[in-house]
């Protein structure tokens, strides 16, 4: 009787202990195989076009493309990718625009080995895996307001340290305006000052400082 195929999967972190690391549990199961290891966004996407994996294993943070951004382009070529976040960032933006955008699964770093191959196996039978406490927070992410793409702008020149008024000119709105959308994100984000609310967005993945 034949042996059943291997899950074939491809690695993406930019860490090389990492991949080391993930590579020889992976090996080391009668049913894996590490197939390909990608150092950066660009070539995971790259790597996954030659091998179609059954299984790619992606951080969020890499070099010339993130995770959530490797996430969309994959998918778009290959709709049927089952592609599994592993990392250690678990803001609640971050784990809702991964699996938003198509992601299977969401895993953190510190997870147990006998879960990391777990989730591995789910996501290979395209079923979706996420901890408890990921899923937890991708739930409570859902019940909060989302910031709009102009909100965001403004955040992110908040988070530069800028006045009202500097903001205003850089974003070519009004003063008013922007004081009225720095107070829709202090609202939002349930802060009461300018400096929480970059705390809370920083910890939430909804900025990388």
């Amino acid at each position: 009787m034949a042996a059943a195929p291997k899950i074939r999967v491809i690695l993406a972190d930019d860490h090389p202990v990492v991949r080391d690391g993930l590579a020889a549990i992976v090996n080391q199961q009668a049913d894996m195989q590490v197939v390909a290891e990608a150092g950066d966004g660009e070539e995971a996407i790259a790597l996954f076009d030659q091998h179609l994996p059954d299984v790619m294993v992606l951080d969020l943070r890499m070099p010339k493309r993130d995770g959530v951004s490797v996430v969309q382009s994959v998918l778009e070529k290959h709709p049927k990718a089952r592609l599994l976040i592993m990392t250690t960032f678990d803001g609640d933006e971050d784990i809702f625009r991964s699996l938003s955008q198509g992601a299977k699964g969401y895993l953190l770093k510190d997870a147990p080995r006998s879960e990391i191959l777990s989730a591995i196996r789910a996501v290979s039978e395209d079923r979706p895996y996420t901890s408890s406490s990921v899923a937890a927070k991708a739930l409570q992410r859902m019940a909060k307001p989302s910031l709009t793409q102009r909100e965001m702008s403004v955040l992110q020149e908040i988070a530069q340290g800028r006045s009202n008024k500097d903001i205003a000119r850089r974003l070519n709105i009004t003063e008013g305006t922007a004081k009225t959308h720095v107070k829709s994100i202090l609202t939002k984000l349930d802060a009461i000052s300018r400096t929480e609310a970059v705390a809370v967005a920083h910890k939430r993945g909804l900025i990388h400082l």
